[in-house]
């Protein structure tokens, strides 16, 4: 049995999902699809993902082709209550409410995966480490899964490089439909809309310091700059930093960018990014925002700890006051600003992450027999399949390698 906050919620989150499903095409195309082929008969799909109306939409994109589905939150401030209600209401079973407290947030990780699951789809990795730490006895029953995210993928990498990883994880954040266009401008402007929602404060002419310059980075970097924005990046790949700089943004470290910031975007999924000897100096009325997976890039404890004095200023804004008199100001709590306080990425664009995911779910089923690596990239063709999908539905051709073109090439590469 389902367990969510209010199912009487369920009308304004199926019109949520109706809007997402208006402006995915190719999830649309996909449901139609499975909904006849049914390829995903007699499989059971759990899902920690950020429960709002686009993962809504791919959840019920997966039952369309026979799954059973089972889903939970992937982060505690981004679960939105109606549109949970809805899914319930669509026949999905669905663990998860807004603002629970992390035990009750793992107490719902280990709901969706008694269910005994076949395929799990994760968003940075919460449901593979529970199976792999206290749910051993379930990894029994799972042909494999798919990563979403950058952070989740850094942890795959670490459990497959020392033997731990148990089944095979296909790496959706790597396909080129996911990181060039999810990442870069799904994030860049998802995280302004929740910034700007948040905060109601211009962007124009203030110092913004991104830290971090993936593709993250690079999308958040470049949505600051058309916003009128001072960038700083902070970076310790130097090859990532020289691209920033020939980019056209400033490059310092964090303990000098810290003295100059009004804003700063913490995007780099690792831990410890802001802390002590950076709010020492900041400016009075600094405002801290995270869009990296988990919430340890600003060190909030810190400043819970510290302050003289706390105060929610407005909704997802709590301010924090130093000793000498000034505050600093964090957005949902140091999680993900563009989700805990925004509604995520654009329809459009994550039309086509979740189609990777489908397809990569598809894929999984299809050849769980033949399956000998742990860690797979999304095959070059659903890759291929996807961009020519969505170039079809933005009304755009391009051009085909003649057979004369091909030969010179395969020719050319030996």
């Amino acid at each position: 049995m389902s367990n969510i906050k209010d199912i009487t919620l369920a009308k304004s989150g199926h019109q949520k999902i109706e809007w997402v499903r208006r402006n995915c095409p190719l999830l649309s195309m996909l449901k139609e699809e499975f909904e006849k082929t049914k390829p995903y008969e007699g499989i059971r799909v759990a899902l920690s993902v950020h429960l709002e109306a686009k993962t809504a939409y791919l959840c019920q994109v997966l039952k369309a082709g026979g799954a059973e589905v089972f889903a939970t939150g992937s982060n505690p401030l981004s679960t939105q209550d109606d549109v949970v209600a809805a899914l319930v209401e669509s026949g999905i079973e669905v663990f998860a409410w807004y603002d629970c407290t992390e035990e009750e947030y793992f107490d719902n990780i280990k709901a969706v995966l008694e269910h005994n699951c076949n395929i799990i789809v994760d968003d940075g990795g919460d449901l593979v480490h529970m199976l792999h730490t206290e749910m051993q006895d379930k990894l029994q029953y799972v042909i494999g899964g798919c990563e979403e995210t950058t952070t989740g993928i850094i942890r795959l990498k670490a459990m497959a490089e020392a033997n731990q990883l148990k089944f095979p994880m296909v790496m959706v954040n790597e396909a080129d439909c996911k990181h060039f266009f999810d990442n870069r401008y799904g994030t860049g402007q998802s995280v302004f809309d929740g910034i700007n929602r948040t905060t109601n404060l211009i962007i124009a002419g203030k110092n913004v310091v991104v830290a971090g310059y993936g593709w993250c980075g690079k999308g958040v970097s470049m949505r600051a700059k058309g916003l009128g924005a001072k960038v700083i990046v902070t970076e310790v790949n130097p090859v990532r930093a020289i691209e920033a700089v020939m980019d056209g943004f400033e490059v310092m470290p964090m303990k000098e960018a810290a003295k100059i910031g009004d804003f700063f975007i913490t995007v780099t999924g690792c831990t410890d990014v802001i802390t002590e000897e950076d709010f020492a100096v900041m400016k009075d009325g600094a405002i801290l925002s995270n869009a990296g997976h988990f919430d340890v890039e600003v060190d909030v404890a810190w400043l819970r700890a510290n302050c003289v004095e706390s105060m929610e200023m407005r909704k997802n804004i709590m301010g924090y006051k130093q000793k000498d008199g000034r505050w600093i100001f964090v957005l949902a709590e140091g999680r993900l600003v563009n989700l805990a306080a925004g509604d995520g990425h654009p329809a459009e664009i994550m039309d086509m992450s979740f189609a990777i995911q489908a397809l990569s779910v598809k894929y999984l089923v299809e050849n769980k027999d033949a399956l000998t690596e742990k860690l797979i990239k999304v095959p070059a063709e659903v890759d291929q399949e996807v961009a020519l999908r969505k170039l079809e539905f933005l009304g755009k051709n391009i051009d085909t390698l003649t057979q004369k073109q091909r030969d010179y090439l395969e020719k050319s590469s030996l």
